[in-house]
């Protein structure tokens, strides 16, 4: 008695410490609860749909092709898929609605639910485990978004016999694709807040391509539906469309990646450079006004000495990302080089790039950054910038002559004693 005991001991020793080891611990404050509640809610649910619904031998057909179809899609896009989320791992975009949607419309709730968590059981085995990116818990939050969000556009078609045909059936699915787009992106949005506290549309609910991918998948995921329902032998079929369109994704990203600069996430200097002279060509016609910033961080070398170059890199991220959110959606943010950033506004005039100049001034003061150390987690902070500005045509007609005239001002912010905003009056 005493050894099986021990066992049992020794065993609930293991899971305890198996469960502390989670992934899901280390995530910002909150987060593991939350999402410990997301995730028991998307699994309480899914039990009781598959203990409650009655299964007909059809229904199981249509859930194995379906589940057939993503495994073998997933097979078949494991490298893009994996080089797409090397690239960028943004939440927004996914396949996988191609299939859950599908399940949707034509499988009863509780095979709908089996079926988005199977395909995600399956991504993570073979495709997404093992990527630093991609930790557990941040999957088993997306299938339980899939689970929700198929929830909840399943009631809208709850009761379906088959799917329903006509204008007002074309509008029921609509609504049912409509219904699963927004909560699926609340969820997700959701997640981003929690980890990153960012509050920008594009930055919750993804770009305008993202939105418009999950369009596609969704109208994919309709096309694959009425084919099981009325011409099962050409389901497979929709297999070419959807590789097509994960690797146009995989390409995009490429083209969007070779314009980004990696540390910071803004735009490389080349691509700032190409996309400021097209801006002062559309200026230069339209006889408008454009404004330039040359921003650079105050003693920044000092960051690298206390806290170590990946501190750094982390504090240069973050700077970034302050400035594109305190500046208007479009102008251009793009990296200089080293601590120097430069900032394009399309139309401002000097007394409206002068504000906005001071309004990144404020936030980079306000920026708290924690930073992995030798010694353990510290926090950076007091940091500070300087700020040059020119503004198109007084300052130059050409992007050089403004650069240089940004950088005259920047240089006489800094002589000047740092922290400040020196305009190309004031150069």
């Amino acid at each position: 008695m005493g050894d099986v005991e021990l066992a049992g001991e020794g065993a609930g020793t293991r899971l305890r410490a198996w469960v502390r080891h989670w992934e899901l611990w280390s995530g910002p404050r909150g987060v593991p609860a939350i999402f410990l509640v997301v995730e028991g809610l998307a699994a309480t649910v899914a039990v009781i749909a598959l203990l409650r619904s009655n299964y007909e031998i059809t229904e199981f057909v249509r859930f194995g092709s379906l589940l057939g179809l993503a495994f073998l899609q997933a097979e078949l896009s494991r490298s893009v898929e994996r080089l797409r989320r090397t690239l960028c791992d943004r939440p927004h975009i996914n396949m996988t609605s191609v299939w859950t949607f599908a399940g949707v419309l034509v499988l009863p709730a509780g095979l709908a639910l089996a079926l988005g968590l199977l395909i995600y059981l399956h991504l993570w085995l073979r495709v997404w485990r093992g990527m630093s990116h991609r930790p557990a818990y941040r999957v088993v939050y997306c299938a339980a978004a899939i689970v929700l969000s198929c929830l909840a556009s399943g009631a809208v078609v709850a009761g379906w016999n088959g799917l329903p045909v006509g204008f007002s059936g074309s509008l029921r699915m609509v609504e049912a694709a409509a219904v699963f787009t927004v909560a699926n992106a609340f969820i997700v949005a959701f997640s981003v807040y929690l980890h990153t506290g960012a509050r920008s549309p594009r930055s919750l609910f993804g770009s305008g391509d993202d939105n418009l991918l999950e369009v596609t998948t969704l109208v994919l995921g309709t096309s694959t539906a009425l084919g099981i329902v009325h011409a099962p032998a050409l389901v497979p079929f929709v297999l070419l469309p959807v590789l097509v369109l994960h690797r146009s994704v995989l390409v995009r990203q490429l083209e969007i990646a070779a314009n980004i600069d990696g540390k910071t996430g803004v735009l490389n200097a080349h691509a700032w450079h190409v996309l400021s002279e097209r801006e002062l060509s559309s200026a230069a016609r339209a006889k408008s006004k454009l404004g330039v910033l040359m921003l650079d961080l105050d003693h920044f070398k000092q960051v690298n000495d206390v806290y170590g170059h990946l501190a750094g890199d982390a504090v240069l991220k973050v700077v970034a990302t302050t400035i594109s959110q305190h500046v208007r959606d479009y102008d251009s943010v793009g990296r200089f080089g080293g601590e120097e950033f430069v900032v394009l506004l399309p139309g401002a005039t000097e007394t409206e790039v002068i504000p906005v100049a001071e309004r990144v001034r404020q936030a980079v003061m306000a920026i708290e950054v924690e930073v992995g150390t030798a010694s353990g987690p510290r926090t950076v902070r007091g940091l500070s910038v300087s700020i040059g500005v020119a503004v198109y045509p007084s300052g130059g007609t050409v992007l050089e002559r403004l650069l240089h005239v940004a950088d005259s001002a920047l240089y006489q912010a800094k002589r000047s004693g740092r922290n400040r905003v020196v305009s190309l009056a004031a150069a």
